[in-house]
């Protein structure tokens, strides 16, 4: 396939289907069904900057779409994959065009496992912590056949929903329940954005897409540039995420806090200190009482809130560094507001959604908010 970036065509061209999902409640969470796109359109505008007839072009798939807003004249911007009927010439056009910018070969993106399990471990992998690394972490030893366990010492997603809102609108708290702590980690009620900076050579965030997808999250954040789901539609999905899991031999427990970490040093004398975990110490919320837990294998996948785990690792000797994070914060403005600064007087289209922007300040000492 040949992969064509930075086709732009007039907002006017793109048709203007577009729905509120069912169970959006207010507009700034609406999600809307995936709308058409010009595939006649932008398969003539292929065929044109390939120097190709129409009747060469035997698919085309949209990969990403976005907007340029910054003219007033707003552009969808595409970014395509096209096959042509006749490999040997899709061959040498690549050949041809290899020094244009925006032309290249579809990279492959298939996502191969590590592996599978070839034997029934000793001892079954543990995951501790159920946000969006855990998920995946557990998701990807479950379908390795690896049948791990997850510890979260938070409540279900639902559970976790009614004890955060009880905050928010009776000031009530749940310490072990709330927006750090919980199944779906810390972004559950951040609307459910689906997209950062990070360069991604490998790809993999398109495997985490598919199986969002899969899980019930609609196909649109597969093509739209700055996905989002929604928080009511995330919990779902984080739902059937947890499901499959169990269903591919995995368990997941809640209120299953981790207060210790049992270690062994496995390196000769004189040659430094090298350790294996071998279990962990548990606390049991829903019957208050402790357990160890034997583990070989374990993923900590603790989030930024878990700080009296981080302290005992700390004080068990656990190798730890600090890493740069980005700090942030959050105002709220009316949506209509930010729709007439970003699309002007295409706002309220029913193709653009929500606009966003982003406010950076770059500090004298090179650091930036």
């Amino acid at each position: 396939m040949i992969r064509l970036t930075e086709l732009k065509l007039p907002l006017s061209a793109m048709p203007a289907q577009a729905l509120r999902a069912a169970d959006a409640p207010s507009e700034t969470e609406a999600d809307r069904a995936p709308a058409a796109h010009p595939l006649a359109a932008l398969k003539a505008l292929c065929a044109q900057v390939l120097g190709l007839e129409l009747a060469a072009i035997a698919q085309l798939q949209v990969f990403k779409r976005s907007f340029d807003a910054r003219k007033a004249d707003l552009l969808a911007v595409f970014i395509v994959d096209v096959t042509l009927h006749d490999p040997g010439q899709e061959a040498g056009l690549l050949a041809q065009l290899q020094q244009h910018p925006h032309i290249s070969a579809t990279p492959d993106m298939a996502y191969l496992l590590p592996g599978q399990a070839r034997a029934v471990l000793p001892a079954r992998p543990v995951v501790v912590g159920f946000g969006p690394c855990g998920i995946f972490a557990a998701l990807l030893l479950a379908q390795m056949g690896l049948r791990p366990i997850v510890l979260e010492r938070g409540k279900s997603v639902r559970q976790r929903t009614k004890d955060t809102w009880g905050l928010w609108r009776e000031n009530r708290l749940q310490p072990e329940s709330n927006v750090q702590f919980g199944e779906g980690g810390a972004g559950t009620f951040s609307d459910g954005k689906l997209w950062s900076q990070i360069k991604d050579p490998r790809h993999l965030g398109r495997h985490v897409m598919q199986e969002f997808v899969k899980a019930g999250a609609p196909p649109e954040i597969l093509v739209d540039a700055h996905p989002h789901i929604g928080t009511f539609k995330l919990v779902k999905v984080v739902e059937r995420l947890r499901e499959q899991i169990i269903s591919l031999g995995g368990e997941v427990r809640f209120e299953q806090r981790v207060t210790d970490v049992f270690l062994t040093d496995t390196a000769p004398d004189g040659q430094g200190r090298r350790q294996k975990i071998r279990g962990l110490a548990v606390f049991d919320a829903l019957t208050q009482t402790p357990y160890e837990l034997a583990a070989e294998q374990v993923v900590l996948a603790l989030g930024h809130s878990a700080r009296d785990t981080f302290a005992m690792l700390h004080a068990r000797g656990v190798f730890m560094e600090a890493k740069p994070f980005s700090i942030g914060f959050r105002i709220e403005h009316p949506q209509s507001v930010i729709d007439r600064a970003r699309w002007g007087r295409h706002a309220g289209h029913p193709l653009l959604g929500a606009a966003e922007y982003k406010l950076v300040h770059h500090a004298s000492n090179g650091r930036a908010v």
